[in-house]
């Protein structure tokens, strides 16, 4: 079956919304993506007729729950082909998911002078928790420059990594470039230094096919709402030898095996880095998303992103001042610009004005954009749902605000 970009818009309401009186043009996807109906009307079902608390009661409701938010454990756990279930920890997004395993993996394994290696494409979520570490443990920030086009430089990784390396983390698709990293080579130099490695993978489960047996991470992070599930859940995917060894990141209900004021054991994976009461009606939403991905195909959703891609590079390309960053020849479903001397922010306000949504500034990006010698950009992200008219929409919204600060 082909793909039908049409018959994909009808199962996102949002997209039939106008904005100052102009049909939305959603091009903000790297932030969050929207939601199809079958999303919206699950946590609406699960509200309706199956709330009860998880994990904890007799009755029939939350055996019902219980039931239903482990089977969309397993439905991620298919979706990324990880071994186990419990190898998969429900988390509030991304940004947690970095910090559990910062928090734990550093307590357990890291000492003063150890070092943990990023790169210069990261967001700060995947910056600034090493950094908290370092400040608490005594370990060193190291950090993969990049070429000119926005692409790791391997060859300065070879050189950084040393005795002292505990964990490379890195994320797979730069959410201001678009860069899509080696992570396949990165893992496997990593593991040769018996290294083990986290993948920022937020910007890219939502394109790419990931399977994490064959990629052989050891750990890998992502958010339900930017693969067009509801917000506040994540995931993190960690081997079953870390996180055994890992301890708990937050105490509390759900993660103890036995309490007493002697002292506390703790419960088996995957609840033992699952403190309090879970967001289980939005797991549960987050599974019904994943199927309507599989659905669909990652293939088809890849190849059409990928077609939407180009097609925009080449119209923006055409007008005068344009400049986008970020020109490797792997790259996701982003573009980031700047126009002649049009401040990004005054960009993106006019061309809100006429209904399109686009992101402004740095993007959690910082120390990309000191890298760049700028301080902000105008990013267009693309999704499945989005269409050439609309990037004939943006283009022409561009042009006219160029004309603007002529």
């Amino acid at each position: 079956m082909s793909f039908n970009v049409d018959l994909v818009r009808k199962d996102f309401p949002i997209l039939s919304e106008q904005v100052y009186g102009k049909p939305l043009v959603y091009l903000d996807n790297g932030a969050t993506s929207q939601k199809p109906r079958c999303v919206i009307e699950k946590m609406a079902a699960v509200y309706e007729r199956t709330n009860a608390n998880v994990h904890r009661g007799v009755h029939l409701l939350s055996q019902q729950a219980t039931d239903m938010m482990e089977d969309a454990r397993r439905t991620v756990q298919a979706f990324l082909n990880a071994e186990s279930h419990r190898e998969i920890i429900f988390t509030k997004g991304t940004t947690e998911s970095i910090n559990l395993v910062a928090n734990s993996f550093c307590q357990e394994f890291c000492k003063d002078g150890d070092e943990i290696i990023v790169s210069c494409l990261e967001h700060h979520s995947n910056i600034v928790p090493w950094q908290i570490q370092g400040s608490l443990r005594g370990i060193n920030l190291r950090v993969i420059p990049i070429n000119e086009n926005g692409e790791l430089d391997l060859d300065e990784l070879k050189k950084l990594i040393n005795h002292r390396t505990k964990l490379i983390s890195i994320a797979h698709v730069s959410n201001v470039l678009g860069t899509i990293n080696p992570i396949e080579e990165i893992i496997k130099l990593a593991h040769s230094h018996d290294v083990p490695v986290l993948i920022d993978a937020a910007q890219s489960v939502p394109h790419l096919a990931i399977d994490v047996q064959k990629l052989d991470c050891d750990f890998l992070v992502f958010s339900a709402h930017k693969v067009y599930g509801p917000n506040g859940i994540g995931v993190l995917y960690g081997k079953e030898k870390w996180l055994e060894r890992m301890p708990p990141y937050q105490g509390g209900g759900e993660m103890i095996g036995h309490v007493s004021f002697q002292g506390t054991t703790f419960n088996d994976l995957p609840f033992k880095f699952e403190a309090g009461t879970p967001d289980y009606v939005g797991i549960i939403a987050f599974a019904t998303a994943l199927d309507y991905i599989n659905n669909i195909g990652l293939a088809k959703i890849g190849e059409y992103e990928t077609e939407l891609l180009t097609y925009a590079t080449e119209k923006l390309m055409q007008i005068d001042g344009m400049r986008i960053y970020g020109a490797s020849a792997h790259k996701s479903s982003v573009i980031s610009f700047l126009v002649g001397n049009i401040h990004h922010y005054d960009m993106g306000m006019l061309l809100d004005k006429m209904g399109i949504a686009v992101r402004t500034g740095h993007h959690c990006a910082q120390p990309l954009m000191e890298t760049l010698g700028i301080e902000g950009t105008v990013r267009a992200s693309f999704a499945f749902y989005n269409t050439k008219e609309e990037i004939e929409i943006l283009t022409e919204g561009i042009k006219k605000v160029s004309v603007m600060f002529s």
